[in-house]
């Protein structure tokens, strides 16, 4: 579409309600795509059109809400018959676990219904992989559940929210997106939540698999699958959060060298129920820092060896296996928390732990 007009129409949002669009009139045969609206670059204005990296809230501007998305990129009505909620307006970083919980049972209820064919959820690229996963995780269907959010803010030159939002709508409306988990679409390309992390602070093409590689590619609106997840997700997740109002604490030990057990202890003092360590390549770690993760293990703190290096797998090893460690296996540590949070919500232990990590 026309950037002036979609910068205009963003520039028109603070007028609007924020809560909810109305759903658009209903085409027979199309897809019916709820789009629920959190936040982020994708909202967000800046002051001018070269300011990328100073907008939002933090530079004096508001977010913009669901009506203005939607009414500024009518070419997501080719698609699908539109509808959308605005859940909560925040950037991705100031999300909260309650937040997570929030849209995971919205995302259900809505999946659950014969009117809703498949579910596009805008959010902010600083934590985007970390709810996608959580999401993988917790919504039990096999309809497709996109995420996609923006590196540059509506009004900023060149935006690429418009046709990132067009992909996650008609990507949602495929038929040959269900059962894939849930997926993240950004800069043409179709990314698992299990595989995807974001790679750049403010380049467009952040978004990566670095170890499994993309599931497919956006190719004129239209998803070109080249390949399937192979973990256990959504409907296949034995993990249930519609009766939660909270999660464990799990908390990450970023390993450096020299680096000693203090902020171990720290999270086992903070009442911390897991600890992932990122340590360093195969997991490895100084003795002062092992001492503590064996001294929280023995309180009861479930710990998962992981890695600060961004790819490449972390297997069970004899001195961490016989400590009650857990092996992260490709998880980044992110992940490696949020799949522990989860698992802390069924067992603490230890050789079950490690199965879900195998099978997740």
């Amino acid at each position: 579409m026309n950037l002036k007009k979609f910068a205009a129409c963003v520039l028109s949002a603070t007028a609007l309600a924020v809560s909810a669009a109305p759903a658009l009139a209903q085409t027979p045969g199309k897809a019916n795509v709820a789009i629920l609206a959190t936040g982020g670059t994708i909202a967000s204005r800046g002051a001018d059109s070269l300011a990328l990296t100073d907008y939002g809230p933090g530079a004096g501007m508001k977010q913009v809400g669901i009506q203005a998305l939607v009414a500024a990129v009518p070419e997501i009505e080719k698609f699908a018959n539109i509808s959308g909620e605005q859940l909560f307006n925040v950037g991705s970083s100031k999300i909260s676990i309650a937040n997570w919980l929030a849209l995971a049972r919205r995302t259900n209820e809505l999946l659950a219904t014969k009117d809703v064919d498949g579910v596009v959820i805008t959010h902010g690229t600083d934590t985007l992989e970390e709810t996608a996963y959580f999401l993988n995780l917790v919504v039990k269907t096999s309809k497709p559940v996109v995420l996609v959010g923006s590196m540059r803010p509506s009004t900023g030159i060149s935006a690429d929210g418009p046709l990132n939002l067009v992909n996650a709508v008609a990507l949602a409306a495929s038929p040959a997106a269900k059962d894939k988990g849930v997926l993240v679409s950004m800069n043409d390309t179709i990314s698992s939540a299990f595989g995807v992390m974001k790679t750049n602070t403010t380049n467009a093409a952040t978004f990566k698999s670095p170890d499994g590689g993309e599931l497919g590619y956006m190719q004129n609106s239209e998803p070109f699958f080249i390949s399937s997840p192979l973990k256990r997700h959504t409907s296949h997740s034995e993990f249930d959060v519609s009766q939660l109002e909270s999660l464990p604490r799990v908390d990450i030990n970023y390993t450096t060298l020299g680096s000693d057990g203090t902020l171990v202890d720290a999270a086992v003092a903070a009442g911390a129920r897991g600890i992932v360590n990122a340590g360093t390549g195969h997991a490895n770690m100084p003795v002062a820092t092992m001492n503590s993760l064996v001294a929280a293990q023995k309180k009861g703190v479930a710990v998962v060896t992981g890695s600060r290096v961004t790819t490449g797998i972390v297997t069970p090893t004899g001195e961490f296996r016989k400590a009650g460690f857990v092996a992260s296996m490709m998880h980044s540590p992110q992940k490696a928390r949020i799949l522990l949070m989860l698992a802390l919500t069924r067992t603490n232990d230890p050789k079950e732990l490690q199965r879900i990590f195998d099978e997740y």
